[in-house]
């Protein structure tokens, strides 16, 4: 995923990644296919303006991150992103389906802005 040319703020901290099992309703963290555990960032991503051009919008998105990525990482502290993915996921629960992209990287990196 490139993302040269964003800049990217944490609107809410990273806090660990929790799972709800459909059967039981047990809460658990959620871990990788390493068995690691996960967290999940709130950033603001948004392109930078470019002079001559309308000034874009940005939006919210959740990534998960598949490392632990320690401390100072608050609300307001712009972040790159280090092995940033994106997939497309698909859910279907009985006649229910759903579908979108989900972000993850393997862990954050604190910029000037």
């Amino acid at each position: 995923m490139n993302l040269t040319g964003y800049k990217l703020m944490i609107t809410e901290a990273p806090q660990m990644k929790m799972r709800t099992d459909d059967v039981t309703g047990v809460e658990s963290v959620a871990t990788g296919f390493d068995g690691a555990p996960q967290f999940v960032v709130k950033l603001f991503m948004k392109k930078r303006p470019v002079e001559g051009e309308r000034v874009p919008k940005g939006e919210e998105y959740a990534v998960t991150l598949r490392a632990d990525p320690g401390d100072g990482f608050d609300e307001g502290s712009y972040v790159e992103l280090i092995d940033a993915t994106v997939s497309p996921w698909q859910n279907q629960r009985g006649s229910r389906f759903s579908s979108g992209i989900s972000f993850s990287a393997l862990g954050l990196k604190p910029t000037g802005r």
